[in-house]
């Protein structure tokens, strides 16, 4: 019998296997944040599924989201990703990704951790929404605002509270798997 999905993700394999997995679980590990922070933030203004189809390039050209390591990038470093064709060449979002592991590791030493820092909005405890259709899902919050503001407020680039919101819902802050999709109660 086929498993009852989002409607969202249904018809790709990588979507499927993406929403199937990882998609509202809640993330902890301070290396994986980074990485949904950085892949969020390269998705302004495009699609999930081409962030995704290009998410094992991401990882090789950013070193494994090792954000120590992003936050020191040289210009050389910098225009060898601009270079990069298996990745989105936005200088912008280039940039944004080095200012933001900067201040990611600022966060870590003022709050212990990052994970610390962004769990502290929702209490340690994800949100849990009812939706019956996923195009009942909102794009922004009050929560995600907070938190966007917060971030530009530290320096952070490319965190609108639309970036925040599907952040939120990557890592699992709130589910907002639909009550019919069979991973709304197991995450």
């Amino acid at each position: 019998m086929e498993k009852h999905r989002c409607g969202w993700c249904i018809g790709d394999p990588l979507y499927e296997s993406y929403h199937d997995n990882e998609w509202g679980v809640p993330l902890h590990d301070e290396q994986l944040l980074f990485e949904f922070l950085i892949l969020e933030t390269f998705q302004a203004g495009l699609s999930w599924i081409t962030i995704l189809r290009k998410r094992a390039n991401f990882k090789l050209a950013f070193d494994n989201f090792d954000y120590k390591m992003v936050a020191q990038y040289n210009d050389a470093k910098k225009e060898e990703l601009l270079q990069n064709a298996g990745i989105i060449r936005n200088k912008l979002k280039v940039n944004s990704a080095i200012t933001n592991a900067q201040n990611f590791m600022k966060i870590q030493e003022e709050f212990g951790s990052f994970d610390s820092y962004i769990w502290s909005f929702v209490d340690d405890k994800p949100i849990v929404n009812f939706w019956k259709n996923h195009k009942d899902c909102p794009a922004t919050t009050e929560i995600s605002d907070l938190i966007s503001k917060d971030l530009k407020k530290r320096g952070f680039k490319f965190v609108g509270s639309t970036i925040i919101y599907a952040f939120m819902q990557a890592i699992g802050m709130v589910n907002d798997h639909t009550i019919d999709c069979f991973r709304y109660k197991e995450v």
